[in-house]
């Protein structure tokens, strides 16, 4: 798989990103609102492991700056994740642009309905998948402890296609 816009591409995940995908994964602070404040604590072995099974990473003019994953959850219907690990490409509409090549594309092979969640003190997030069409399906209070104990808050969110608005 690989949707280009413009400067951006999303493509599959391939071993020669294991260490910048560690890297992500074992930075706090990248890692914080998945509720893994100190990292994964994974290796770069661990993570090849793990590659493919909709694991993509995002490029903007071949420099990568985060990663995206969608996965089948029942019959036409994906939920997926993003995440803009590099902080300098964050609040510049890149994100809301990652999130419409994705969601264009899994709505053009046979995807009915997108789902995803976001920690509920995330806000910048739920703007952005709010302006894409994406409807809050429910608050689920104190629904898990992050890594340091702290009971954490989820929404969940649904999209269909007649509802999704495009950035690109």
């Amino acid at each position: 798989m690989k949707i280009q816009y413009e400067n951006l591409t999303i493509r599959q995940a391939a071993v020669a990103d294991a260490k910048q995908l560690t890297a992500w994964w074992n930075d706090g602070a990248v890692m914080a609102h998945a509720g893994f404040p100190n990292g994964l604590g994974t290796t770069e072995e661990e993570v090849v492991e793990g590659l493919g099974n909709g694991r993509m990473v995002i490029e903007e003019s071949d420099r990568l700056i985060g990663e995206c994953n969608y996965r089948n959850v029942a019959d036409g219907i994906a939920e997926i994740g993003i995440k803009i690990c590099e902080t300098d490409c964050q609040n510049r509409s890149v994100g809301r642009k990652v999130l419409s090549m994705l969601i264009g594309w899994l709505f053009k092979n046979g995807y009915s309905k997108i789902v995803l969640d976001t920690n509920l003190t995330n806000t910048r997030a739920q703007h952005v998948y709010e302006s894409l069409g994406f409807r809050k399906v429910r608050t689920n209070i104190d629904a898990w402890k992050d890594q340091l104990g702290q009971l954490q808050s989820s929404v969940d969110y649904d999209l269909v296609e007649k509802d999704f608005v495009s950035y690109l």
